[in-house]
């Protein structure tokens, strides 16, 4: 299938998804309302204080062909990978491992009562780059720049913002990643790159973006008319997140955990797997 390249501005309801060994998901992207919003290719959000719906976890499990950014708002979870990574979420903390050629990991959560809450964001990587050497970045919360007005605060996870620069970069996608918290009744205004597609995603209290209304845990996805965010929180004030990158352009083909350009590119990531020849580099 090709990339999602949306016209027109949608609102996409999240979908409570089963994922992991039990975990509850409510997923955007990836769901069957947005396929893929080229180059994104999932978003999940995760978010409860019931162990019941979290503490399962995310077993071992495979990656190919993309990179994955996690940050963890509340709680904390442990990663392991074939690289032989082992990694601390906690508040604020983010992750970014990109996958390319291919990782087995785990996320399990270490806690067992209180909220787990946080998002993850897959990101394609084009044909060139798909079967890179893996890499892993781990994040403290003390790593990423707060921008404060009177109005908002801005935490900057991916990218720069007013001559600040997160110590995350990317040079393929040009993305941008920033959770922004606006009071109530006050605006958050920030120009996005005309030829990016771009989202927002709400996860606590009310507001209107570009004229309008966003649903609570919902995301939207802007149209090539909406390339500047205009956000206005509600009474209960708001947080989001707002995400940017340069599409890719490439012919997708998806299975699973496998994000890659053609049906033969899947056929051979899935034999690498069942014959135990998937992780080709560890650290």
């Amino acid at each position: 299938m090709m990339t999602s390249n949306k016209k027109s501005t949608q609102v996409v309801a999240a979908m409570a998804v089963p994922e992991g060994a039990g975990v509850t998901v409510y997923r955007t992207i990836g769901s069957p309302l947005l396929r893929n919003y080229d180059p994104f290719m999932l978003l999940d959000h995760f978010s409860s204080d019931d162990p019941d719906q979290y503490i399962a976890g995310f077993p071992s499990h495979p990656h190919r062909g993309f990179s994955t950014f996690t940050y963890m708002i509340d709680g904390h979870m442990e990663h392991k990978d074939s690289m032989g990574n082992t990694g601390n979420l906690r508040p604020g903390s983010a992750q970014l491992m990109k996958a390319a050629s291919g990782v087995i990991h785990s996320e399990m959560p270490k806690q067992e009562e209180g909220l787990l809450r946080g998002f993850q964001l897959w990101i394609n990587l084009p044909a060139a780059n798909k079967m890179d050497i893996p890499e892993y970045q781990e994040f403290d919360p003390r790593d990423f720049p707060l921008l404060e007005q009177a109005d908002y605060k801005v935490k900057l996870l991916i990218g720069q913002m007013d001559g600040a620069k997160s110590p995350i970069i990317d040079d393929i996608t040009h993305l941008s990643y920033f959770d922004v918290q606006v009071k109530k009744g006050k605006r958050f205004q920030h120009d996005l790159p005309v030829e990016h597609n771009s989202f927002a995603y709400l996860f606590e209290g009310d507001g209107r973006l570009n004229g309008h209304s966003v649903p609570f845990n919902a995301l939207i996805a802007l149209g090539t008319e909406d390339s500047k965010i205009d956000f206005e929180a509600g009474e209960q004030g708001a947080r989001l997140i707002v995400c940017s990158g340069k599409p890719i352009n490439e012919t997708i083909v998806q299975y699973g955990p496998f994000v890659m350009n053609t049906r033969e590119d899947i056929d051979a990531a899935m034999l690498d797997f069942r014959s135990n020849n998937f992780v080709r580099d560890r650290a």
